[in-house]
């Protein structure tokens, strides 16, 4: 049986895949970091299900000014002050996120927040029953 320091490991190894996932475009990989029936909760919107939840996010990057297409500013996610409460097989995960992308002025935060999470252990793999997010930073046009 995995100790609590293995399964909060493990707990810390599906967030960054996410953002990994996420910031390079691979919307199928990102979404599976969600039980079948997961919910993506955002600002904009939310979705549930692994196939909508890949199909809204990569209509949101689609729509974004400047975040798709050749030459477009890359962004990546930093993830920080993760907070982990283990019970069984089940998690609540609360931490900070922003965002750095290029600009012409050079590197800049694109955006912030927090990530609340329940999150599930299913066949031995940690996954995302539900993330919901706040974003506390935004960019001047939104």
């Amino acid at each position: 049986m995995p100790s609590a320091l293995e399964e909060k490991d493990a707990i810390r190894e599906v967030l960054a895949q996410y953002c990994f996932a996420l910031d390079d475009g691979r919307f199928a990989d990102m979404a599976a970091c969600f039980t079948e029936d997961g919910t993506w909760e955002t600002f904009y919107g939310k979705a549930t299900g692994r196939p909508a939840i890949a199909e809204f996010a990569a209509g949101l990057r689609a729509h974004r000014p400047g975040q798709s297409g050749q030459g477009a500013p890359r962004a990546i996610h930093h993830v920080t002050n993760v907070v982990i409460a283990l019970d069984g097989d089940t998690a609540k995960v609360r931490s900070n996120w922003t965002t750095v992308q290029n600009s012409p002025e050079g590197p800049k935060i694109g955006s912030g927040g927090a990530y609340d999470d329940t999150m599930v252990k299913l066949g031995g793999q940690w996954l995302f029953r539900h993330r919901r997010i706040d974003r506390y930073i935004r960019p001047d046009h939104e």
